[in-house]
């Protein structure tokens, strides 16, 4: 229940509610996780109401949206899988960042993670999202209830698949049989989601008091710009989301890749030399010529040829729009935010990339330094001076291996559940030494300089 699903899928299905002509359906929020309980608790405070707020530089506006009408007490596994057996629950969504789906480097569900195996041994106590699913689905199947939808709002390439993947895969390491008939029986439809959603601050919680009196323990501040795109596949019915802009199409993937590898892909990119150079927010970094030019560049030479076409979109025109998105002051996004998980954002939003570019070229030689730029800040030291927090559950191992690759830049790539087969391609590898010992000798502004100017 966190700011991205309030401002983009509660927001959507707030909209269907005013808008009067579907009216059947609401939220009710679940928290997998004990450390969600703060939000649970401002939430509940306020009867589960949330301010959005649209801004940019020349709009504000802020809504209170009522599409919640529970929100179960996170850490209460019990209660969700109760839930969860409810007829009336047709559809269950998922937004737990691109980590939370026990992938290995491969993109396979990783079925030896602990906490995969900790649900297979105790199915009736699960601690994972999906081992909560599996124990609802479990009990409706018995029930002889027709098992609710899948639908996943995380940015990740196919996250149906990846979630029924998931589904079927812990299943499967206990009870082939519900593993079967969720594959027969259990829809997990693919989506597109869209929507830039910083973190809430004190400042903003202020200035929503003071501009337009509202009290809110937790509001959400967003980018006007939204896009929610679905495959329509839903057994037990959906809310008529067409009336409020959801595109429904019959293949979501081209979008999918547009929006991760551009998108996402350019945060992921531009992440790294912004907190080195001492950029505190992203519009910052877009004002910076030479942050500016190696995303140009980047983008244009080794992302954008990666993606597929799409009938009626210029690619070039979407990544000067996104562009235009990320210079926005008015959302103050954090770079801090952006550095965050690379460890599992790198692998879906950049490696991938990097892999088609070698297929097609033999180079990437701007991934390789994309590589390089988080490389050098897992050491952990910043250029202008102090050190780097620690922004990555893996912390303690990037920050050990990024210090060994100062001396041997292949003890980066040799971690092998981040970057799988790519650490083994010689193109690959010789682009990320150079790019890194240069980052050493010479600094991050040299080698963004280097890279924006090479080949002019």
């Amino acid at each position: 229940m966190g700011n991205f699903h309030r401002a983009h899928q509660a927001a959507y299905i707030d909209d269907l509610l005013e808008h009067g002509s579907d009216m059947r359906w609401g939220i009710v929020g679940a928290g997998v996780l004990p450390g969600e309980r703060p939000g649970w608790q401002k939430l509940r405070d306020q009867d589960w109401l949330t301010t959005v707020v649209e801004q940019d530089v020349e709009h504000i506006d802020a809504r209170v949206t009522g599409a919640m009408v529970d929100f179960l007490a996170p850490g209460d596994a019990a209660a969700i899988v109760e839930r969860l057996c409810d007829p009336s629950i047709a559809i269950v969504s998922l937004t737990i960042t691109e980590g939370g789906y026990f992938r290995d480097a491969s993109g396979a569900f990783a079925a030896d993670h602990p906490a995969v195996l900790g649900d297979a041994a105790r199915p009736e106590s699960p601690a994972t999202v999906f081992g909560i699913m599996l124990a609802g689905l479990r009990r409706r199947r018995s029930a002889g209830i027709a098992p609710f939808t899948v639908v996943s709002c995380d940015n990740i390439p196919h996250n149906g698949h990846v979630t029924a993947s998931a589904l079927k895969g812990l299943a499967g390491v206990r009870d082939p049989d519900l593993a079967a008939w969720i594959e027969d029986n259990v829809a997990c439809p693919d989506g597109m989601v869209d929507r830039i959603t910083p973190r809430t601050s004190d400042e903003q919680v202020l200035l929503l008091r003071e501009r337009f009196g509202i009290e809110d323990n937790w509001p959400v501040f967003c980018e006007p710009f939204r896009q929610w795109v679905l495959e329509d596949h839903f057994p037990l019915g959906r809310p008529a989301l067409e009336e409020v802009g959801v595109e429904f199409v019959a293949d979501v993937a081209p979008y999918e890749s547009m929006k991760i590898r551009i998108l996402n892909g350019g945060h992921a990119a531009l992440a790294y030399p912004a907190a080195l150079l001492g950029h505190r927010f992203v519009h910052d970094a877009m004002g910076d010529p030479l942050i500016r030019s190696f995303l140009d560049k980047l983008e244009r030479e080794e992302i954008i040829p990666t993606v597929g076409l799409i009938p009626g979109t210029d690619m070039s025109a979407y990544f000067r729009s996104v562009a235009r998105r990320f210079g926005n002051p008015a959302i103050a996004d954090t770079i801090q935010r952006l550095c965050f998980d690379g460890s599992n954002r790198q692998p879906k939003f950049i490696l991938p990339v990097a892999r088609d570019r070698l297929r097609a070229t033999g180079r990437a030689r701007g991934l390789a330094l994309v590589s390089a730029l988080w490389c050098r800040y897992c050491q952990g030291s910043m250029e202008t001076g102090g050190r780097v927090e620690a922004n990555d559950p893996q912390w303690d191992r990037l920050r050990e291996t990024a210090d060994a690759a100062r001396a041997r830049p292949g003890a980066w790539l040799d971690m092998s559940d981040i970057y799988g087969d790519l650490g083994q391609s010689e193109a690959f590898a010789a682009d990320f030494r150079e790019e890194l010992r240069h980052i050493w000798d010479h600094g991050t502004a040299s080698a963004l300089s280097r890279f924006a100017s090479a080949g002019d």
